[in-house]
């Protein structure tokens, strides 16, 4: 009899990653579980942990003024949302294990599949938190303060399917908290624009999270897991867009709350405005039935946070 470990589907690539992802294709095979417990090869969910990140500092340099310091905030955020977003997918998948051995979509991954103990799983989890730990420690003690503060929020998180009809809220509160967190390695503090950043960021999560959940809808009933795409149903779009609009208002009132004046208030705006014609785009395309164009649009949620990124970088500059 074949252990968990040698079966052909212990040794495949997880159903949701990217066919072409670099994991699969150029990791070492060792070392491929391990990365794929930590998402590697789905990145997107570093993007969108990073970008709320970077929204945190171009409305601080917008707010006082860029140092060179920005720029290692800058990478420490990037280097942290890979560590923590790692973390935080190895705690889910060690919460979620026996869901996730359910749902066809989530079997594939490395503890239901059997290509990692769970007292692996929990070891990599300690050691990429003793990783973020470390560049969080460079940030100074507001934005460390805030760091542990997010752990509670990534400890309810893989909890929050079973007891509310509103997970993905849950998701928002913990994936947006970089903007507060980064506002704060700046300025030394926290202000009302990242605060009101941080419902922006809230309610885009809510957005794209609920096009994501729509793939596992039908799963989702069959084992009673709760999601904000079971509770919209068919109505998803309406409220769609209701959380898209408040996203897009949002941030319109975190960049007049950091005081742009002159050219940096216009670019901030068209930063703002190119992310609402995407996801304006994005409720074109919905639609809750095509599980593939789900992910599609879910995955390009990416560019829609990074022209609000760049935007204010541009503004922060001028």
């Amino acid at each position: 009899m074949q252990t968990p470990h040698q079966t052909p589907e212990a040794q495949r690539s997880v159903a949701d990653a990217p066919p072409d992802n670099w994991v699969d294709r150029y990791a070492p095979e060792a070392w491929r579980p391990w990365l794929r417990l930590s998402r590697a090869d789905r990145p997107i969910g570093t993007w969108l942990l990073l970008l709320p990140c970077w929204w945190g500092v171009g409305l601080a340099m917008i707010a006082d003024r860029p140092t060179w310091r920005d720029l290692w905030i800058v990478i420490a955020c990037a280097l942290g949302a890979i560590l923590m977003r790692g973390a935080g997918c190895t705690w889910n998948d060690i919460t979620d294990r026996d869901i996730d051995a359910r749902v066809s979509r989530t079997r594939s991954r490395p503890i239901p599949s059997g290509q990692v103990s769970v007292w692996g799983a929990v070891a990599w989890l300690v050691a990429q938190s003793l990783a973020g730990l470390v560049i969080l420690l460079t940030l100074g003690k507001a934005a460390i303060l805030l760091g542990v503060a997010s752990l509670a929020l990534v400890a309810i998180y893989p909890f929050a399917k079973r007891f509310t009809w509103w997970p993905q809220v849950f998701l928002g509160l913990a994936f947006n908290w970089g903007v507060l967190l980064a506002w704060a390695a700046h300025m030394g503090g926290i202000g009302l624009a990242p605060v009101i950043a941080y419902l922006a960021g809230i309610a885009w999560t809510v957005f794209y999270d609920t096009i994501y959940a729509h793939q596992d809808a039908e799963d989702d009933a069959l084992i009673g897991v709760k999601s904000t795409a079971r509770l919209f149903g068919t109505d998803s779009r309406r409220w769609l867009l209701r959380f898209g609009a408040g996203a897009v208002v949002c941030l319109v009132l975190a960049v007049l709350a950091a005081r742009p004046h002159g050219a940096a208030l216009w670019l901030a705006l068209a930063g703002v405005v190119g992310f609402a014609g995407h996801l304006a785009w994005q409720l074109k395309r919905f639609d809750m039935n095509d599980s593939a164009g789900c992910l599609r649009l879910f995955r390009a949620n990416r560019d829609a946070g990074l022209v609000v990124a760049l935007f204010l970088a541009l503004a922060g500059l001028v």
